[in-house]
């Protein structure tokens, strides 16, 4: 008796003209690179799940743009011209420093662009092309005192109380908050994802020994210790991102040690192990990119967090060195001159904006990276 033959079922021949409904992976586009690198499904499903999260998405485009203009902030407010054409020949102040003999002046030192003087030589033989804010974050306005000045013409969002212009140090201050938070969360992460890793991989006597160490490191009244800290020495850019990177690592620890703790009980962690493959590869190539899932979505709210402190230290007055340009110490002048409400309202508009776009961002990327989430 012969076996029955086998049919392959398929499926239904499309009528002419009917549209065909394709699934998200099947409308991917095949070979879609990014970078040089093909993009998968995977990554594919969680930029469509970042982008169905409106919110979230226009929230990073905005704040891409606000920080994208502020790395350019000498070009934007600077009390040094852009382009000078004098006598046939083209300078450039922004880059270059050029003495007041090079434009017909009798002084070899640093040309002064705000002197009327220089001026009047400059235009005699040519032009000056100038920011759209002439001043720096340090610049003394032409504002008639006293000061604090309130908002005009020439000072868009008024001076502070030394006369400095407020729109200029909001520019300046945004920058450097954004940096420093960016520079802190990137070290802190990657010290966080080390000792999570190592604890939740190997366990035992290791994973007690850390936790305990991280129990008391945690327990210690951190801002306290960076204000007695800051107290001793004159802190700078980089020596408070060292102060404030001995306690923020922290943070990711736990996320991280949870997923090592959960993974490396998986069948394809056993396997390498009986293959003989070093935890050192099984740790980078097979554990972590689990355990990256969750410090990325924990990324944001890092860099909030690292913002808000330096904001904190800058109001007390134990942040930047003085004359720094800082929305903390902003928010205390606002709080010294309540006369002049342009500068608390001003410093806490930007630095609600600020926090509330990587809030934002921090849920879309959230959602995109949560597989019990789907967005059509």
């Amino acid at each position: 008796m012969s076996p029955p033959d086998l049919q392959i079922a398929t499926p239904p021949p499309t009528p002419s003209g009917a549209a065909t409904t394709l699934t998200p992976l099947e409308a991917t586009p095949a070979g879609l690179t990014f970078l040089g690198r093909k993009i998968t499904p995977l990554t594919r499903r969680r930029l469509d799940n970042f982008r169905a999260n409106r919110r979230g998405f226009w929230s990073f485009w905005i704040f891409l743009v606000l920080f994208g203009a502020t790395l350019f902030a000498e070009f934007i407010a600077n009390d040094r011209p852009l382009l000078i054409r004098y006598d046939g020949a083209f300078y450039m102040p922004v880059f270059a420093t050029y003495p007041e003999t090079a434009f017909g002046g009798v002084f070899p030192t640093e040309a002064d662009y705000t002197d009327p003087e220089v001026k009047k030589l400059i235009e005699a033989k040519g032009w000056i092309v100038r920011p759209p804010i002439p001043y720096r974050y340090d610049t003394i306005t032409s504002a008639p005192g006293p000061y604090p000045a309130a908002p005009s013409g020439a000072d868009w969002l008024g001076t502070d109380d030394q006369g400095r212009d407020v729109l200029a140090r909001l520019i300046y201050g945004f920058r450097i908050s954004v940096l420093f938070g960016l520079a802190l969360t990137v070290l802190s992460s990657l010290i966080g994802v080390a000792a999570g890793a190592m604890q939740g991989y190997f366990g035992g006597l290791i994973d007690l020994g850390f936790q305990r160490f991280i129990e008391v490191w945690s327990g210690l009244p951190v801002l306290y210790l960076l204000i007695i800290l800051a107290s001793l020495v004159q802190p700078n850019f980089w020596w408070l991102l060292g102060l404030m990177l001995l306690f923020s690592w922290t943070s990711l620890v736990d996320v991280v040690r949870a997923e090592f703790l959960r993974a490396r009980n998986f069948d394809y962690v056993r396997a390498a192990r009986a293959l003989g493959l070093p935890d050192r590869w099984i740790i980078l190539r097979h554990v972590l990119p689990n355990a990256t899932v969750a410090t990325i979505t924990f990324m944001p709210f890092v860099l909030n967090a690292s913002i808000t402190t330096l904001t904190s230290l800058d109001f007390l007055g134990f942040g930047l060195p003085p004359g720094s340009p800082s929305l903390g110490e902003l928010l205390a002048q606002g709080k010294a001159n309540l006369q002049a409400p342009w500068l608390g309202i001003t410093a806490f508009a930007v630095l609600a904006i600020m926090l509330s776009l990587l809030t934002f961002v921090g849920e879309a990327v959230r959602d995109a990276f949560d597989p019990r989430k789907a967005f059509g």
